[in-house]
């Protein structure tokens, strides 16, 4: 048996939840532009926990969502499951952020789900996956333009999922495309995942472990006057 607290705050989303052995106890999580991650994530953490009708010592693992993503709404979720881990001597437990996207589609009818997350400009982050979620392409950063995954859509039914479906929808014209441009990355969904990697003995260093950002975090400078 096992009992894993999940965070996910790798976009917009702050999402927290509690499962055993996989299966949702609670859940807790509030999708807002402006990014309240740093006020909400550890009172979203208190009322999962209370809602489980569980202490915090029985928590078996953490699970944080390790991104690509925002590079702030990751600091702030992986410095709050370490700090739980080594506070509670429990493992950290990491869940790539565009697999558990695609979670959320598993088993729907299409050939091929690519969670894409925005980026900047017409940039996204994305990966493919299978309905089963077997990964077909390692996740990356792209630039889209009219011939972004069209290999895929030349085989079978795509479904784009995720806050950079948008500029995808603007830019991919074949039939074969789908578009989801409403969901975010949840804590629900990772409970499935969280659980497998525990099951395997899937853990991080606690204090090595750093988010996927994938891109350089640019700071940009004032100008000096001359």
């Amino acid at each position: 048996m096992a009992i894993i607290l999940n965070i996910e705050t790798a976009t917009t989303n702050c999402s927290v939840s509690i499962a055993k052995d996989g299966e949702l106890l609670a859940i807790k999580e509030h999708d807002t532009p402006n990014y309240s991650h740093a006020e909400q994530l550890h009172v979203f953490i208190e009322n999962v926990v209370k809602e489980a009708s569980i202490s915090m010592n029985q928590i078996d693992a953490i699970a944080v969502s390790k991104g690509p993503g925002s590079y702030t709404g990751l600091r702030i979720g992986v410095s709050a499951a370490k700090g739980l881990c080594f506070s509670l001597d429990i493992p950290l437990i990491s869940i790539p952020t565009l697999q558990s996207l695609a979670q959320q589609k598993k088993g729907a009818s299409y050939d091929f789900i690519i969670p894409v997350l925005d980026a900047r400009r017409m940039e996204v982050y994305s990966a493919v996956y299978s309905t089963n979620i077997d990964e077909l392409r390692t996740t990356d950063a792209e630039i889209i333009d009219g011939e972004s995954f069209l290999p895929y859509a030349s085989k079978g039914k795509v479904l784009l999922i995720g806050s950079g479906a948008l500029k995808c929808e603007t830019e991919l014209t074949n039939s074969n495309f789908n578009f989801d441009v409403l969901a975010v990355p949840s804590a629900r969904e990772m409970s499935v995942l969280s659980h497998q990697k525990y099951v395997d003995d899937n853990f991080e260093d606690v204090a090595y472990f750093e988010p996927y950002y994938l891109k350089e975090f640019l700071i940009q400078k004032k100008k000096k006057n001359l």
